[in-house]
Order: structure tokens, then C-alpha cells, then sequence
């Protein structure tokens, strides 16, 4: 399997994160399950394969809104994806979508992109990702929203969450960006589709996954207690629930040179 990832123009930053690519060549009887804990964000992805994905026959273009619990894919024959990865918000803020009917959704996107099925046709046409970026950049930059004072607020809030680990309750949020907890929580639900808590616990559980790897592993108690778990079991039951280990059978594997198959990198991003 092959990733990568690529820069969107300047003029979708605001939205849209980056772009991915993935592609694969798996031989017959040798199918394997990839899964990731993705970050609260929304993906339209172009895909082609020689099996369904997600159940959808190939090709496609699809809409996948904000994973809530692992995202799972299961590899087989051949196939290949581009994506492009909104920002939290940035889908509903893009498309004008109802950002809480998507979530944990997967579903053809053109039933809310006009259009979807030609670009599919026009990124499918180009062989290289930097050429199809090129492809996307054009159809995107072509639908520019108007400016939104509520989604950038969103944004400077989301950008506070992935940078300062020591926010760890909605209490934290909202004394830091002086914002109330109902309009918090009604900026969330709007843009990203889901609550502050949750996406702040979602960021949270990628620092654990990133303290652990980094070797963080020997007081539990004290990790949970740093990133805003009330203690370590419900530490161990969250963490187990979204990676699919404990995080102390994590940090064992980690230590004898493992790799992760729950890294915080979103779908296939």
C-alpha cells in the first residue's frame, strides 16, 4: 500500500486541509483489514478498485462525514483513492451540508455535489496525484463559499484544540476563547456534527497515541489524569474501544518496535 499526501491551493486552505492518495495491489486470498482512529473531519474521495468499497460499486465518488469510532477498510485486489480531507467543519462550511446527517456516513457524493460525476470521470482521466490535484484544485476553486465569520471562529477554536494539549473540558474551551458552552456547543454541532466534548476527547486520545509511541508509557494513571480522563479506567476504556488495544498492551507492543495501526492521521491521510 501506497500514501501520500498532497498541498491544496491557497485559495481552499481555509477548508480544505490537504489532499491524500492511497493505492494497492493486493493478491488473491490475501485480503487485510486497515484501521485508523480518524480526526473529526469529512473526506469527498474519487476511488476506483477492482472490488466495492464501502459498498459501493467502483467507480465512485463518495462523501464520508466525521468517523465517530474506528474507521475500518478492508484491502483487497486492487484499487486506488484520491481525497480531499476537509478541516472539522470545513465540509458543512464548503457544501452547505447538514453536517450532523453525515456523520458516521458514507454515501455517493452526488447527491450533495453537483457535478461529482464528472469530476470523477476528469480525475479518473489523469494518472498522476499531482495532476489530479490540479483537477480538484480547479473544480473546487470554482465554488468558493463566502466568507463566514461563525466557521472561522470554528477554525481559530479547532486550531486551539490540536495545539495546546492542556485543554482538556469544555470548561477549558470556553474560558480560553470566551465563548459560552451553548454557543460552543451549537458552532459544533452546526459545522463539525458532533459535540465539543467529543471532539476535544477525539484530540486528546491522538496526544495518547503520540505520548505512547514516544515511549510515555510507564504511569498511566498519570497520562490519563494530564489529558482530562476522570481516571485511568475510564482511560483504558475509551482508549481500548477507539484503537483496539488497551493502552497498556499498546505501549508494550510500541516498546518492542511495532508499528501502529491506529496512528491519528485521519482516513488514509
Amino acid at each position: 500500500m501506497v500514501l501520500d499526501r498532497l498541498p491544496v491551493a491557497p485559495a481552499l486552505e481555509p477548508w480544505v486541509e490537504h489532499y491524500w492518495t492511497v493505492r494497492w495491489q493486493v493478491d488473491d486470498g490475501e485480503p487485510f483489514r486497515s484501521e485508523v482512529v480518524p480526526h473529526p473531519a469529512a473526506h469527498l474521495t474519487f476511488e476506483s478498485g477492482s472490488h466495492d468499497h464501502h459498498g459501493f460499486a467502483m467507480p465512485a465518488a463518495l462523501l464520508h462525514g466525521v468517523v465517530t469510532s474506528r474507521f475500518t477498510f478492508d484491502v483487497a485486489g486492487e484499487g486506488r483513492v484520491f481525497g480531499v480531507k476537509f478541516r472539522p467543519g470545513g465540509f458543512t462550511a464548503f457544501l452547505g451540508a447538514d453536517a450532523t446527517t453525515w456523520v458516521d456516513r458514507v454515501a455517493v457524493a452526488g447527491d450533495l455535489v453537483p457535478g461529482a460525476a464528472a469530476l470523477l470521470r476528469e480525475v479518473l482521466a489523469v494518472s498522476d496525484d499531482a495532476g489530479r490535484a490540479a483537477v480538484v484544485d480547479a473544480a473546487l476553486a470554482e465554488r468558493l463559499p463566502a466568507p463566514d465569520a461563525r466557521y472561522e471562529r470554528l477554525i481559530a477554536i479547532v486550531a486551539g484544540l490540536v495545539a495546546d494539549a492542556t485543554l482538556v473540558s469544555v470548561d477549558d474551551v470556553c474560558a480560553r476563547f470566551d465563548v459560552a458552552p451553548r454557543t460552543l456547543q451549537r458552532l459544533f454541532r452546526d459545522y463539525v456534527g458532533v459535540g465539543p466534548k467529543w471532539v476535544l476527547q477525539r484530540y486528546r486520545l491522538h496526544d495518547a497515541v503520540t505520548m505512547l509511541d514516544a515511549g510515555e508509557g510507564d504511569d498511566l494513571a498519570e497520562l490519563a489524569a494530564r489529558l482530562g480522563w476522570y481516571d485511568q479506567a475510564h482511560f483504558t476504556r475509551d482508549f481500548t474501544a477507539q484503537v483496539g488495544v488497551a493502552p497498556a498492551a499498546y505501549a508494550g507492543r510500541q516498546s518492542r518496535g511495532a508499528t501502529s495501526r491506529a496512528r491519528s492521521s485521519g482516513i488514509g491521510s
